[in-house]
């Protein structure tokens, strides 16, 4: 997604560190080979040569989780602006760590919580604004992330909570974050999380895992709104996204294949009164806000080319628009309270 994202836009050049296991690592064959392949103008076999080079104004991370920490750290310390991608790092005293040190050295910093970039979410935040549903009363999510009892090797690893890879950061975190992004912060939730047993393909081992598929959140918005939240995987199927903002006056319905809004195209349903939702055209204006993007549009690179787009306009006009670090950390704070609540079994305040 990096990479197709990061083409959409005129006149920037990238570089790429190329992480290869191989016995080849250091050849410079295989490097240039590997930047021929993705286009990319140079790629250097350690991170630390890519972040030492002047003329790199910003280091994307877009690696596994548990390496998030290492490469942002090198970045901001060379002086960098770093986007790195959600979760920022596997548990909040990492994600306080790299915003600590981003604040220290006065750095652009922009995590990938990019659904806040999709023209839904910015339609919807329109409508609110115009009063559609009236007072917002109460919220409900409901969604999918991986159907099934199986998962592919490679992504064995999210099985495991310590690598701060799985449904709870990833689909529940980008989830929650467009919520609290679009109605406000939790004061206070109550949560349940529940850990069956997963099958690895390919191996057909069966794994314990020690990260939830099933989580379960209600609690209270500061702004007195009730808020619940199911995100789930390892089921069969169902429904695969549907959030519902349910006023006074009206009702709005957003809906996707599944529970990555930041990824999958959304719609946008509408109803004032009791009438039944009906689907809401999203202005062209908000659609075509980048013009260079509209070939990704429906693609899962679409957004982050749109936070990309706004990254670089903040840059140029002094503005501020796209999430940065302090904006995860107080997601890792929501999810380390959902960890809390569901250890204990009680309510706990955000």
């Amino acid at each position: 997604m990096g990479l197709g994202s990061h083409r959409a836009h005129p006149g920037a050049a990238c570089a790429a560190e190329l992480r290869d296991r191989g016995p080849q690592r250091d050849e410079p064959r295989s490097r240039g080979a590997a930047g021929e392949a993705f286009g990319v103008a140079a790629v250097f076999s350690h991170h630390d040569q890519l972040v030492a080079q002047p003329d790199i104004d910003v280091v994307v991370v877009t690696v596994k989780v548990p390496h998030h920490r290492e490469l942002v750290f090198a970045a901001l310390a060379a002086g960098k602006a770093v986007y790195c991608e959600w979760p920022l790092g596997r548990n909040l005293e990492e994600a306080r760590a790299m915003a600590a040190l981003g604040a220290e050295q006065g750095a652009r910093t922009v995590v990938g919580l990019q659904a806040r970039q999709a023209p839904a979410i910015e339609f919807v935040q329109q409508l609110l604004r115009e009063g559609y549903v009236g007072e917002v009363l109460s919220t409900t999510m409901v969604g999918l992330s991986v159907p099934g009892g199986v998962v592919g090797q490679p992504n064995a690893y999210m099985l495991d909570k310590a690598n701060g890879a799985n449904v709870l950061t990833i689909a529940v975190g980008h989830s929650l974050d467009t919520l609290n992004y679009v109605l406000g912060e939790f004061a206070g939730l109550s949560a349940v999380a529940d850990l069956p047993l997963m099958t690895a393909q390919q191996t057909r081992a069966q794994i314990v895992k020690t990260s939830p598929d099933q989580i379960a959140v209600i609690g209270t918005l500061t702004s007195g709104a009730t808020a619940s939240l199911h995100v789930r995987e390892a089921v069969a199927g169902g429904t695969g996204f549907l959030w519902e903002i349910n006023g006074t006056d009206g009702t709005l319905r957003i809906t996707a294949d599944a529970a990555l809004p930041e990824i999958f195209p959304l719609t946008v349903a509408g109803a004032r009164g009791r009438a039944e939702p009906a689907v809401l055209a999203i202005p062209p204006e908000l659609t075509g806000k980048w013009p260079a993007l509209t070939s990704l549009e429906g693609a899962p690179a679409y957004n982050v080319g749109r936070a990309y787009a706004a990254f670089g306009a903040d840059i140029d006009n002094g503005t501020r628009t796209v999430p940065d670090f302090a904006d995860a950390v107080r997601r890792h704070e929501v999810i380390a309270a959902i960890e809390r609540s569901a250890a204990s079994g009680e309510r706990v305040t955000v």
